[in-house]
């Protein structure tokens, strides 16, 4: 078998992506029982390469950063959503396998599979050896021991956690059915606030003092100062926001149904762009330059450059 690349075609039917570009983030598996391929629900960035999870055949995708040759695909649990990289190892949340996978970045090798709360949907590390995971299903969060995958504790937040954020001693969470989002020590789980925001949060971002949440049925984004949980104000963005990533002075708004992405200025919220990806987007992270989109509903990622949103490639994953 040769070598896959991402390319810019897409072969998939029509039919199979109208359906998927219809979905919510949170039934992915339900309408999709007989497509085994893809539908990709994250990336990530991790030592100069993008990783994709594709919920609809429960792999993970190795992808150089630079060339789009796909290095690997690594089987995991059922409808992996989620993924975080903690400097050595890329962790993925099945959310329908209740549990978390953690592969070797460099290698996609499988180092163990642990089992968590109900429907794992959101994953973030903390940057001191602990992994976080939202589970939507349980309404509470675990930390694991990022080295050897144990349980150092579940902590109740608010309904349907979905998002995490670290915000260098706190973690955040959006309850996608609580409107609000709990902050936690990290170092001892303890909740230090819950804040109201607009209706449905989902993603959250973390950066330069500043947490944004994604209102998916609001169609805003709201931003809270991080150390003390007041609103800084709520702008209006595209339809059905589901992911943000923020960085260098601006926050990547995805907005699903609209198939675009916004990008607004970190200090005021003003709308700098909107500019148009693949079909039913789903999350965004920024990393050398780039921010990279996963389109759901195309089954496709897509390359924006960082500094003025200039489409660099939308990939859909084939053969040569």
């Amino acid at each position: 078998m040769g070598k896959k690349y991402l390319t810019g075609s897409c072969f998939f039917a029509a039919v199979i992506l109208a359906a998927a570009a219809a979905l919510a983030p949170s039934n992915l598996r339900a309408a999709n029982q007989s497509d085994p391929i893809n539908l990709p629900s994250s990336v990530i960035y991790a030592a100069s390469n993008v990783w994709v999870a594709n919920a609809g055949s429960d792999s993970v995708l190795k992808v150089h950063g630079g060339t789009g040759a796909i290095l690997g695909s690594f089987a995991v649990g059922n409808e992996p959503r989620a993924l975080a990289f903690d400097g050595t190892r890329v962790w993925v949340a099945n959310a329908a396998s209740d549990s978390v996978t953690k592969l070797d970045a460099a290698t996609g090798a499988t180092l163990g599979t642990h089992l968590v709360g109900l429907a794992p949907k959101g994953l973030v590390y903390d940057g001191a050896g602990n992994i976080w995971v939202a589970n939507n299903g349980s309404n509470n969060v675990t930390k694991l021991r990022a080295s050897d995958g144990a349980t150092l504790g579940t902590y109740n937040v608010g309904i349907k956690p979905i998002g995490l954020a670290f915000d260098g001693t706190s973690v955040w969470v959006s309850n996608n059915g609580s409107n609000n989002v709990t902050k936690l020590n990290a170092a001892t789980g303890a909740t230090l606030g819950t804040f109201a925001v607009g209706k449905a949060p989902e993603g959250l971002a973390y950066d330069d003092g500043s947490i944004w949440v994604t209102n998916s049925q609001s169609d805003s984004v709201t931003k809270l100062n991080a150390a003390t949980g007041a609103n800084l104000g709520t702008f209006a963005v595209g339809d059905n926001p589901s992911g943000v990533a923020a960085a260098n002075g601006a926050a990547w708004v995805i907005n699903q149904f609209s198939h675009s992405v916004t990008k607004l200025n970190a200090s005021n919220g003003a709308t700098i762009g909107t500019y148009s990806v693949g079909n039913t987007p789903s999350t965004a992270m920024i990393a050398g330059g780039s921010v990279w989109v996963a389109n759901l509903g195309s089954r496709t990622v897509t390359k924006l450059r960082e500094s003025d949103g200039a489409n660099l490639g939308t990939f859909g994953v084939t053969q040569p």
